[in-house]
């Protein structure tokens, strides 16, 4: 699937709702941290949405890429800080709906972490090379490779379950 914007993208949208449980979170009188370790974690979840955005904006794969890994770094560091807290809400008295909220915001942290690795991991094995490098030839070819692995998927389909090349196919998960 091709997205137009970064808004559209879902791990762009979770990384936005960590930020903000992250806020909701820094504004409960309950949420005992220094002002230090409170700015430090206003900005480490908002970085993961930020620079989702501006690397999907700057229209290289390469570019996209190192700012995903960015991304993923504070989304890790989001999850750090939270799982500090945690130690800290666990040894204390704190609320049991606020280990809740944390524990759900370092749940939030890694499924942000789980799908910028899966999204640069097939960035990595791709052979465009960003918007930049888009060309109308260029466009043409991707447009045709896809739609020829398509056919050759819907010929797969087709042979029988026994067939070797099916059979090879299903455990490729190409089908």
């Amino acid at each position: 699937m091709t997205y137009k914007s970064f808004e559209d993208l879902p791990v762009w949208q979770k990384a936005a709702e960590l930020y903000e449980l992250t806020e909701e979170l820094l504004e409960l009188p309950a949420f005992k941290a220094t002002t230090g370790f409170r700015d430090q974690l206003d900005r480490a979840a908002l970085s993961v949405s930020n620079n989702i955005a501006e690397g999907f904006e700057r229209g290289t794969t390469n570019e996209l890429l190192a700012f995903l890994y960015i991304a993923r770094g504070s989304a890790g560091e989001t999850r750090s800080m939270l799982t500090l807290k945690f130690r800290r809400a666990e040894k204390s008295r704190w609320p049991a709906d606020l280990k809740s909220q944390i524990s759900n915001l370092k749940s939030i942290a890694e499924s942000c972490s789980r799908q910028i690795r899966a999204w640069a991991d097939h960035l990595q094995n791709s052979e465009i090379k960003g918007q930049r490098h888009l060309t109308d030839k260029s466009r043409a070819e991707a447009e045709r490779k896809k739609r020829a692995q398509a056919f050759d998927v819907t010929l797969l389909r087709h042979l029988p379950v026994w067939h070797p090349k099916r059979k090879e196919a299903e455990e490729k998960g190409l089908i």
